[in-house]
């Protein structure tokens, strides 16, 4: 099943100057882009896009984090697209994230690990519509 998800190169990685290799990461997988872009949020944006993790203890400084510099969000689609891209990805913590992932090679820490991936089908379609507009992948779609 064609499935959508949300990819986030996120401050730490950009600083690193790893987008070009990331992207080439998720091309090689098999992942289409129909959207990408080279921006920053503010603290409200970061804190909207991360409500779902309002109550948790690490929110504050993970609106911080996602505010503190530019991200590259990019809608992706794939057969399969959830559990390929949280594979290609790795684990949240890098020092646990199988070798050959984006969490392995770029990410330093549990919060400074290069990438954010959706983690459902719902919360994909979502979360790109947060940094899309429809008018804008539809113009992308190959």
């Amino acid at each position: 099943m064609i499935e959508k998800t949300l990819a986030i190169i996120k401050p730490d990685a950009i600083k690193k100057n790893v987008i070009g290799e990331i992207i080439s990461m998720i091309t090689k997988a098999g992942f289409k882009i129909h959207g990408m872009k080279y921006t920053k949020i503010n603290k409200e944006q970061a804190g909207s896009f991360y409500e779902v993790h309002k109550e948790r203890q690490f929110y504050s400084d993970l609106v911080d984090y996602m505010s503190s510099g530019p991200i590259v969000p990019i809608a992706l689609e794939k057969e399969n697209a959830i559990e390929d891209f949280r594979k290609l990805i790795g684990s949240t913590d890098p020092a646990q994230a199988d070798e050959g992932t984006v969490r392995k090679l770029y990410g330093t820490s549990k919060s400074n690990n290069a990438i954010h991936g959706s983690d459902s089908v719902e919360n994909g379609i979502n979360e790109i519509g947060f940094f899309f507009s429809k008018s804008e992948i539809e113009k992308c779609r190959m």
